[in-house]
């Protein structure tokens, strides 16, 4: 076991390897994650729990007894240093130790104990006994405590699994995980303030919520003996709400914020379709509202003009493109004062804006625009994210704008650093963007304010390259961008095909037009 020292990413994507290498043969690679997974989820409570008895020194030996000593309490039995001790039942060992864990702590139920390690198939085991033997032996390398790992570890370790063993079943990793970077510039440009009600209508793993809660702590907590800042008594909390569609990620999202002790209440639902969180017969709103949804992600018309929600009032998207969807549906959500950061695709801000005719991203973000509530857009570098080389932007609106009538467009494309197999932001880089949006400030080659008169005359375009060149170059649409916008002309060509079709019938014509 390696002590006090934060696993980097290709420590922890080779210790993941080894964990799938003693599994190899009885399990399918793409199951790899549901054994692996559950028994990390024990091992993080475990170290947790452990660091906790630290911390209360003496008063530790009482905790068995009073359970309210620590925020969570994990029996004996299913501490890390009994499991790693035992070497015969282990698969009815381990199903009775998450259960034990989940009867104890309410909130983990069907988040922890939904793998038993001692199913069978045709009559034998799945795992023996010697295979998961051999996996908690890997898994005791490293210890996974608050200060040993990152606060999304279970993120990026399940990023890991479903990218190497699982997308081959038709998942993208970059679906459900942001990188730790992008999690932590969103957090320093959200800033959250005392008492904030914060939600993430496609939270994945939990990562925009949880780092909101740690620039939180870092902000307004105060220093223990230790060194560990914890929230003072007189400084409101935050409440923090998530609505996340897939199964496995909820379980995450579950696990994250309930290791980091976050007011929160996780849902697992298809939130375009059935949004989880209401009040007064409405949508319920929050201060701020963060999310990285799925990138230009189908949804048929009808989910737009079926709406009872009163969600899409700036227009209905195209099939082709949900982006503005999203940021419709978080808006709906949103406060009077609040703010939006929302991560997506680079076209959502550019799409439409110089073409002849209607344009129907462009149309809602005319609207967006002209009242006045886009604040900035932020462009990333390229090869960031695990499912695209594609750079992506942060858009911020704002319903309290520090600057009224002005835009604040930074080109961040060239602030990142060189990694493998993906780039990153340094906190050097991190810094440097926050601190362009958080001072409002123009810097030559990298940000540009606009009024919201030159956005009109640009026809709407809200992407900073066309306002802030690095290069001197001249944008060129990227071929994702460019399929869009394909998918999206094809669309309107069909909708104009069916309404001619629908003159053509009425004037007793009998030809029909693509028919």
């Amino acid at each position: 076991m390696a002590p006090n020292k934060k696993l980097d990413l290709t420590t922890l994507e080779n210790w993941l390897w080894d964990a799938a290498c003693v599994i190899r043969g009885p399990v399918d690679a793409p199951k790899f994650k549901d054994y692996i997974l559950p028994l990390i989820f024990l091992k993080r409570l475990s170290d947790v729990f452990e660091d906790e008895l630290q911390e209360l020194g003496d008063m530790a030996e009482f905790v068995d007894e009073d359970h309210s000593l620590v925020r969570f309490y994990i029996p004996k039995e299913a501490r890390w240093e009994n499991i790693a001790k035992k070497t015969t039942g282990l698969g009815e060992y381990l199903f009775d130790a998450v259960k034990a864990v989940s009867r104890q702590n309410q909130q983990l139920i069907g988040v922890i104990d939904v793998r038993d390690f001692n199913a069978t198939a045709a009559g034998q085991r799945i795992l023996g006994d010697e295979q998961l033997r051999a996996l908690i032996q890997v898994l005791s390398r490293h210890r996974l405590g608050i200060d040993d790992v990152e606060s999304d570890i279970l993120g990026r370790a399940y990023e890991y699994l479903l990218r190497k063993f699982a997308e081959g079943q038709g998942q993208s990793a970059g679906e459900f995980y942001t990188p730790r970077e992008v999690t932590i510039l969103m957090s320093h440009v959200l800033d959250p303030k005392p008492g904030d009600e914060i939600y993430d209508p496609a939270c994945g793993s939990g990562g925009l919520l949880i780092k909101a809660y740690l620039k939180f702590r870092d902000k307004y907590g105060k220093a223990k003996e230790n060194g560990k800042k914890v929230i003072s008594e007189d400084v409101a909390p935050l409440h923090f709400y998530g609505q996340e569609i897939n199964p496995a990620t909820f379980a995450i999202a579950r696990m994250n914020v309930f290791i980091h002790d976050m007011e929160s209440e996780i849902a697992i639902g298809d939130t375009m379709n059935h949004p989880a969180f209401m009040k007064d017969g409405g949508l319920r709103k929050f201060n701020i509202v963060t999310a990285n949804p799925m990138w230009n992600q189908n949804f048929p018309i009808s989910t737009y003009e079926h709406d009872t929600y009163g969600r899409f009032s700036f227009g209905i998207p195209p099939q082709s493109s949900a982006d503005w969807g999203w940021v419709q549906h978080m808006f709906a959500s949103l406060k009077e004062g609040g703010k939006i950061g929302v991560v997506l695709d680079t076209g959502a801000v550019s799409r439409g804006s110089g073409n002849q005719g209607s344009n129907r991203e462009r149309d809602i973000r005319k609207s967006f625009v002209e009242r006045d509530l886009v604040e900035a857009v932020i462009l990333l570098p390229e090869n960031l994210f695990y499912n695209t080389s594609a750079p992506g932007i942060i858009m911020v609106i704002n319903k309290a704008k520090r600057a009224p009538g002005e835009i604040l467009l930074i080109n961040a494309s060239k602030l990142f650093a060189k990694g493998r197999p993906k780039n990153y932001l340094a906190d050097e880089h991190i810094e440097h963007i926050s601190g362009l949006y958080l001072n409002w400030r123009v810097e030559e080659g990298v940000s540009a304010i606009i009024s919201k008169e030159e956005a009109v005359r640009n026809d709407y375009n809200l992407s900073p390259s066309r306002y802030v060149s690095t290069n001197g170059k001249e944008e060129v649409l990227p071929p994702q961008e460019a399929i869009v916008l394909l998918q999206e002309a094809e669309e309107e060509r069909s909708e104009a095909d069916r309404e001619l079709n629908e003159v053509l019938v009425k004037l007793g014509l009998g030809v029909l037009i693509g028919e």
